[in-house]
């Protein structure tokens, strides 16, 4: 439902993991070419399982709890491209191949925000209707 506040977080988080690295770049090289996600598989591969999770996470909104389980595990991927993102950068000695970091570095933080806040919307609906089953 479009009408809840998770799914509007739950898509921004999509637009953050499948539609914005295709237009910012991670880093630039030693050169001034762009390095983007799609020129290592790994992070492709990454970033593609954080978007499918993104929109099977908005399509399945009547199963608050399976919903949540998905934001976690896509948190959790999120963490491993952010470590990943890291990783590069500090085993790299000097400027031997990143010149320049991109904001596409960013974009998984800022994913691992909005999923952080679907969650606590999901969690909110889900004491919701634990409430009013106990009236009944």
């Amino acid at each position: 439902m479009i009408q809840r506040i998770q799914t509007v977080y739950l898509f921004l988080a999509f637009v953050c993991s499948g539609v914005l690295p295709f237009v910012f770049p991670l880093w630039k090289d030693m050169a001034g070419k762009d390095f983007y996600f799609m020129l290592d598989v790994v992070y492709a591969a990454i970033f593609g399982l954080c978007t499918t999770l993104a929109l099977v996470s908005i399509v399945s909104f009547k199963k608050r709890q399976n919903q949540f389980v998905m934001n976690r595990l896509n948190i959790i991927l999120n963490f491993i491209l952010l470590g990943l993102f890291v990783y590069r950068l500090l085993n790299l000695s000097g400027e031997a191949t990143v010149s320049e970091k991109g904001i596409g570095m960013f974009l998984p933080v800022i994913s691992i925000v909005l999923l952080v806040l679907a969650n606590k919307a999901i969690k909110k609906d889900e004491d919701l209707v634990k409430s009013v089953d106990r009236l009944r």
